[in-house]
Parts: structure tokens; sequence; C-alpha cells
């Protein structure tokens, strides 16, 4: 492999196509360039950060821990990190309509479940920044970090730094940023983006002439995201009006943006979506990329998944579209190739957006197609299953069987070395399942044909792999069960140990909430078939952080068993560990005070806002020490 650094010369230069980067440099790129851009040291432009690279490392990779936590802050800050007063989540993304009304049909499922009208549910949206997210408690002004740590950079009010709109301290999140028209006329010819300047306010190098001018100014702020100007709009209204929605807000700031913030108000609705570890559920974000070109299609070529699935992929005519040499782009499923007309000579409408091969949006003119009768990598007989087209060789064919060990590898997260080129060489020879991989020693990795220090390297991984510690659903997911992702093995280990899963049948599944038959049934079938593979690795002691049992949950007999309760402000030790022994003993966490909260815990500098929201729905306020003596 090329150095990092060569590497990210050729894919800046151009001289390396996506499509012809391995896994491994593809990730290293993108965690580059992304703490570059965190910095103020932009290696690549945020269109192609956000419409092809992070895309294609979401397809390739989709559980790669870049994906999975809070954007790392970049590089230049104070090494000591401190914990912030309040969580801060990243925002999740969307890149088309499609994505949007997704997520306004998800908010319409859970205004039902909380017998809420759909009509009543009101949208702000406001613009989204282009700055350095922080969050000031009115004391201090803290980096976003990993979400829950960040660095201590209120050196940056001390430097005269102003709040917008002339208002108070302690607003909590929001972003550092320079006006536009400042930029424009004063700074541009020094710094090629208002990022790379803002960065130089954060620093702790001294300001230069330039940084103190924009901040006597009030040209550089720190803008607490509840002053930004909002458009408040119903449901209907987003969906009638969404384009127009879009353009009026994002010309409403005199900032650099990036995008447009959606996000329901209703406190009730927002308890009831929640937030996953990495975003909450009742908000997103809209970015878009209007780039689009005609290209002609030379030939579509079959590529078989892990799962059976056979996808068409489009060779194109080679096309340049915003600033890149696109060759290939999916064509999603062979039901679509058959029904658009998607064949060698056809011309297609294409984008850069959210897939690692550019999007295909329409089929402009049709052409002949070729569906493939039997399966490209093991030659059985495909069939179809409604608009897929599969192979149902599972157990025998090569595709399928190395991409369920790369998978397995990908899902852990908490081990390199076994991408996609590592485990084909290990198939070459003869290695058909996850647990003849645990099964190798250095030696017989050596007469595989891997270095000495390669094959160290694999087997200490190897090693890492089970003792480094990860939750129970996530070594479950790792095994690929049809409709056993991470979201819904989580879901079920809620409910039953790890190792009585196996046990469970399709009325015990099914019982579940978010478990619909059909998906009990796929379950237990897929578990069926795993459990010889689960008992052949869990002999190797996996270190799994349990998730706690709601059947032993409700045991518990303190006055908050049941209840929903929301922390704020400094406590006297780790708030996230707070939050993990409450859910321990019964207790439901929270992400914002509304009417059916029941109780407010506050710690040093609690956040006011929450503490008035709290005040108009009647919620019990206690200290720490109170809730502490409580639960003991």
């Amino acid at each position: 492999m090329a150095s990092s650094s060569s590497i990210v010369n050729q894919i800046i230069q151009q001289e390396v196509l996506l499509d012809d980067l391995s896994d491994d440099d593809l990730a290293s790129f993108c965690q580059i360039a992304n703490l570059a851009y965190r910095s103020g040291e932009s290696i690549i432009s945020d269109q192609d950060y956000d419409f092809i690279y992070l895309p294609a490392l979401k397809q390739r990779l989709p559980h790669h821990p870049l994906l999975q936590s809070i954007e790392p802050e970049g590089r230049g800050f104070s090494e000591e990190k401190v914990l912030l007063p309040e969580v801060m989540l990243s925002t999740d993304k969307a890149y088309s309509w499609d994505e949007i009304s997704k997520w306004i049909e998800r908010l319409k499922k859970s205004a039902i479940e909380i017998d809420l009208n759909s009509n009543l549910i009101q949208i702000k949206a406001t613009p989204k920044l282009d700055g350095f997210a922080g969050f000031d408690d009115g004391s201090r002004l803290y980096t976003r970090g990993d979400g829950k740590k960040g660095s201590d950079i209120s050196r940056v009010f001390e430097r005269g730094l102003q709040v917008y709109n002339d208002s108070e301290r302690g607003q909590g999140a929001g972003e550092i940023v320079v006006k536009k028209s400042y930029f424009e006329a004063y700074l541009s010819e020094y710094f090629e983006y208002p990022r790379n300047f803002q960065a130089s306010l954060i620093k702790e190098k001294a300001l230069d002439k330039k940084a103190k001018q924009a901040i006597a100014n009030k040209a550089a702020l720190f803008v607490p995201f509840s002053q930004l100007p909002i458009r408040s709009v119903t449901i209907d209204e987003l969906t009638t009006k969404f384009e127009q929605i879009v353009d009026t807000v994002l010309s409403m700031v005199d900032f650099d943006v990036d995008g447009v913030v959606f996000e329901a108000t209703n406190e009730a609705l927002k308890t009831q979506m929640g937030a996953n570890r990495k975003f909450h559920r009742w908000q997103i974000a809209f970015k878009e990329n209007k780039d689009k070109a005609q290209v002609t299609v030379l030939s579509v070529t079959p590529q078989v998944g892990r799962t059976g699935k056979i996808t068409p992929v489009a060779e194109l005519e080679p096309t340049q579209l915003s600033g890149a040499k696109i060759m290939r782009a999916t064509g999603h499923h062979y039901g679509l190739v058959k029904s658009q007309g998607l064949g060698a000579g056809s011309v297609i409408e294409l984008t850069r957006s959210g897939l690692v091969i550019p999007k295909i949006n329409q089929v402009l003119k049709s052409a002949p197609v070729n569906i493939p009768e039997i399966c490209p990598s093991c030659g059985e007989v495909l069939q179809w299953e409604s608009d897929f087209l599969m192979c149902l060789n599972h157990t025998v064919c090569p595709a399928q069987v190395v991409g369920r060990m790369e998978y397995f590898f990908k899902i852990l997260a908490n081990n390199d070395g076994f991408g996609i080129a590592t485990i084909e060489k290990l198939y070459e020879h003869g290695i058909r399942k996850v647990s003849q991989i645990y099964t190798l020693s250095i030696d017989d990795l050596s007469s595989m044909g891997f270095g000495e220090k390669t094959s160290i390297n694999l087997v200490n991984q190897l090693k890492r792999s089970t003792s480094e510690q990860i939750e129970d659903w996530r070594f479950l997911a790792a095994f690929g069960v049809v409709r056993l992702g991470m979201g819904n093995c989580e879901n079920l280990l809620n409910f039953y140990p790890i190792n009585a899963i196996f046990e469970l049948n399709l009325e015990r599944i099914s019982a579940i909430n978010g478990f619909a038959e059909l998906t009990a049934q796929m379950i237990v079938t897929g578990l069926d078939s795993i459990k010889p593979e689960f008992d052949l690795l869990s002999q190797y002691h996996f270190n799994l952080e349990l998730t706690p049992l709601q059947k032993d949950l409700v045991e518990f007999t303190h006055s908050f068993s049941g209840k929903k309760i929301i922390f704020t402000g400094k406590m006297s030790g780790s708030r996230e560990a707070m939050k993990k022994r409450a859910k321990s003993i019964g207790i439901k966490m929270v992400s914002s005070v509304s009417a059916k909260t029941d109780y407010l815990v506050v710690g040093e500098k609690a956040g006011q806002n929450k503490i008035k929201n709290a005040e108009k729905f009647g919620v019990e306020i206690l200290s720490e020490a109170d809730y502490l003596a409580l639960i003991k």
C-alpha cells in the first residue's frame, strides 16, 4: 500500500479514481480530510467530502468508527479534554427530498404513537452554519470534541469575541463563524475558506491583526443556535413548498451555510422519537448537490453481495461531474434494469449524491437489457424475489462467503487488517468461516503467503478483537442475520440474554415491540443458521458488555423505577456514567423536558432553558445529591 500522504496527494490531484481506492485507503482519506476540515485547513471541497467520499465510506464500511460517533474535532486544540455540560450530538443528513420525505413519515408514525394529530406537528427550519461547533455554559466555552468531551477554548471570549445579536452568554450549543460579507471584503484574499479563518480564532497561538480586527468589528461571533432566525412550517407546507423553504432559509443569515436544519418542535414528539448514539431522530439537515449529467451506459455488470443479492453496476462513458471523473454507477436492483431499460447504450441522468458509486436518478433513453441467469460467482441459477435477483447458494457461493467473513470484522469494529483483500486471500487457502480464522497461527498465515510482520499483526488483531470490550448487540449483529441489524439486536437483547436467543420462537420475538411477525420468522430462521458458528466463536470468550434486561429492570423498587428523567449541568462525576447507571436500574432517560418528563436532576451551572421548561410543565426538580440519596 502507498503511504498515507502519497494516497492523499493522489486523491486531491485526482490521479486515482474513487473506485480504485482500497477500503483502508478510503477510510484513511476520509479521516484525514475530516480532521483537516475541522482544523480549518480543508484539503478538498465540502461538496466532494459530503457527496463523494463520505457516502463512499458509508456504503463500503457502514460501521466504520467515523460513521458511528460524533465527528472528532481537528488538530490544533489542547490535548486536555473535559466533560461537556451536555452531550452534543451530530445532525443526521439528507441529500434528497426522498430522504426528507421518509423523515417526515417517521415523524407521523411517532405522532400516532402518542396520539398527536400530524396536522399539529410544527417544523422549525434554520440555516445550517458552517463554523466551529461549541458549547457555552456561561463561564466556559468548549469545542464539541467527540460529543462527550471537548477542549476548553474559553480564551476565545477572553479575546473579545461577542455573542450574536449582542445577547447574553450561557445559551448552550452554537457555532463560531465569521460574517460572509466581511470575509469576502476583507479576508478572502488571505484565506481560501471562511473556515480557515475561523480556525485561527480558536487555536492557542496569539491572534493576528486580521483576527483581532474581525472580533472588534463584531464580524467574528459565537452564534447560539437559539438565536438563529426561524422559518416555522407545518408538515403540509414543508411537503408542498420544500424548495421554496430551502431557498428562503439558506439566505436568512450573513454567514457561510451548507444546508438547512429541520426539526420537530413538539416536546412530546421529540421525547417519543429520542436519539441514537450519534444524532436526534427528530432533527435532520438537508444538503443538496445540484450537479447532474446525462451519461451513456457502456455495459451493466452484475455484482454479488453477502446476502446473495445481485446488484447491477452500470459501466459508464467517462464523464466529468463536480470535478471528478465518473465511470461507474449502481443500478440499485435488476427490477429497475428490467422496467426502465437500463442496458448498454441507454442514457441516464447521473448525480453525485449519497452513494459510493454515483446515483442514477432516472433512465432518459432505454436500451435492450441483459438479465443474468446464473450467478457470476458460483454459477448457480438465479431466482427472482420481488424486484431483486438472488443467488440462493448461500453456503457455497464464493462472493457470499467472503462477504460474510469481511462483514463480521467490519461490524466488530475493534480490529484492523481483515479487509476484503485479506479475506479473499484466506478464502484462496481454504478458509470458509470466521471461526476458522480464529484458529490460525502465525505459521499458518505465513504459509499462506502473508509476510512475517503481517502474520504477527493479524494474530494480534484477532486477540485484540476478543479482549477489547464490545457490546453484545454488536457481536450478535456481526453474524449478519437478515433483519438483525445493530438496532434490532439491541432491542432483542433488551428482553433476552444473548445466550438465550437461540431458544426463542416466532411468538416470543413478535411479542416485542418493533418486530413484525414476518421479521420475527426471518430472525428465527437466521438464528438457527448461525448457531453452530456462534457456538464455535463463543469459545474464544469475547469481552461482551451485556445489555441490561427489561424484565430485570422492573424488579427495582426505588421511586424512580420506570420514570422519565433528564440530567442537566455539571455533576460530581461523569454524566454519561450516571445515565448508564440509571438505565441499568430501570430509569428511562429522555433528551428534552416535556409534560411527560417526571424529574429534572440538576448539577452545577445547569441549563436555564431546561429549568424553565421543567417549571412550565410542572416537572419535579432535584439536586444531584437528592437524586443519589433516593436511588441508594
